[in-house]
């Protein structure tokens, strides 16, 4: 019987555990370890609320984690409960699947100051993640500049332009929903280094902000190429810059209540001033130089009640294990850490990819995990596995939330729904432990 313990229950833990029953089927036994109480990683937590469908795929994970040599050990947190050295005396292979839940820093003077946020705060405030759930961003003033030209800043830029009804059918918290309600912001400017043909923007996110009620996107055309240079543009981009043009071509006549989104490219943030709090955004304007933003020399300031940084993610450090501090994630080879450690997803190769990029990289780790443990299924006897991890968790008093305790929290958030909203996520782990008590 082989013993395999996956540290994080996102995408990438889910598609491992998958990739190691059909390496051995009734021959494994898959733990999948989270620090919170309900699965499924940034599928709840980083998802923008309002994509649903994309949500969606943790249905096929709940397929995984329903059979019986697979088990979800939620509230369970590395260093707090137990550490990877102990796991791995317990399991055939320990695989860290911990995806990059850390904002990259900005490096900029001024990013300490008060209502300046990563945009992995942010989004986990307005997605329910009990970390960011008392974040409370102050949104009193009526200009918002975000960092970086990604789908993440799309994401942000999107959910502070909508309206209320727009939100209908999104699983949004209460607490975002109501400060979002009366917020003042009606200025959104992305700030970009570079220009619209190095944005990481798909189409898709670039068309859902044109559909919005109030939102109104705005491009300087003198920012865009000429049309002739969209020749040789992959199909994603080059619908991308179609929509930006649409953007700049747009009607500038006012609408009521209007929320401009200003997409500010050739332009690198230098500092945040404020004193206390973020009041202003400094701006060097900058010219391309084989491919890479260059300062001009020419600054000017965004005066702004709010700034979120949208540049990026990394993986936590965890003490013991090697760490690359440039890449942002463990320092591996081809996912290897260690001898019987293992890392996959995000906490392999950085924040890049799709959610489906994942499943890929799951099924490659564990043939190299079948490689390295040899064919014998039994090989592998003197690891307690499971049994052993229950020993030392009733030792240790730790409370382990199973998959059957996370269905009751669903049931209750389900429950807790306000009218056409999927569900009412809990936003405390107390509150998250307590519905997985009932009956």
């Amino acid at each position: 019987m082989r013993h395999i313990a996956i540290v994080g229950s996102g995408p990438a833990g889910y598609y491992t555990a998958e990739a190691a029953l059909k390496q051995w089927g009734d021959e494994v036994r898959v733990d999948i370890f989270d620090s919170l109480p309900v699965p499924f990683g940034l599928i709840r937590t980083g998802v923008a609320p309002d994509h649903q469908t994309i949500k969606g795929v943790s249905r096929r994970y709940e397929t995984t984690a329903r059979l019986g040599n697979v088990r979800f050990a939620g509230n369970v947190m590395l260093g707090r409960d137990v550490t990877v050295a102990e796991l791995q005396e317990l399991y055939d292979a320990v695989i860290l699947a911990t995806g990059a839940p850390r904002d990259r820093r900005l490096g900029l003077p001024g990013e300490d100051l008060a209502n300046v946020f990563g945009s992995a705060a942010f989004v986990g405030w307005y997605n329910g993640h009990p970390q960011f759930a008392e974040l409370a961003p102050d949104m009193s003033h009526d200009t918002a500049v975000l960092i970086g030209n990604g789908n993440v800043a799309l994401d942000v830029a999107r959910i502070l332009a909508k309206s209320e009804a727009e939100f209908a059918s999104s699983d949004i918290v209460a607490h975002a929903l109501s400060l979002l309600r009366s917020s003042a912001v009606r200025r959104i400017v992305i700030l970009g280094r570079r220009g619209p043909l190095q944005i990481a923007m798909s189409p898709k996110e670039l068309a859902e902000l044109a559909g919005l009620a109030r939102a109104r996107p705005k491009v300087d055309p003198l920012d865009l190429p000429e049309p002739a240079d969209d020749v040789g543009l992959d199909t994603g981009l080059r619908k991308a810059i179609g929509h930006l043009r649409t953007f700049a071509a747009a009607d500038p006549s006012p609408v009521a209540d209007a929320v401009a989104v200003e997409f500010d490219f050739f332009a690198a943030p230098r500092a945040i001033l404020g004193d206390g709090r973020v009041e202003a955004v400094e701006v060097e304007r900058t010219r391309l130089q084989d491919g890479q933003a260059v300062g001009t020399g020419e600054t000017y300031r965004i005066p702004a009640g709010i700034v979120i940084s949208c540049i990026g993610y990394q993986t936590t450090p965890i003490p013991g294990v090697p760490y690359d501090e440039q890449g942002g994630r463990f320092a591996n080879s081809e996912g290897r850490i260690a001898p019987g450690l293992y890392c996959v997803g995000w906490a392999r190769r950085g924040p890049t990819g799709t959610i489906g990029t994942n499943r890929p990289d799951g099924f490659a780790i564990i043939e190299k995990i079948a490689g390295d443990l040899g064919e014998e299924a039994q090989g592998s006897a003197a690891k307690a596995g499971r049994s052993g991890f229950d020993a030392l968790a009733g030792e240790r008093g730790i409370e382990i939330v199973k998959f059957t305790d996370w269905q009751k929290i669903e049931e209750a958030e389900i429950a807790n729904a306000r009218e056409g909203a999927p569900r009412e996520k809990f936003v405390a782990v107390e509150q998250m432990i307590e519905a997985s008590h009932r009956s």
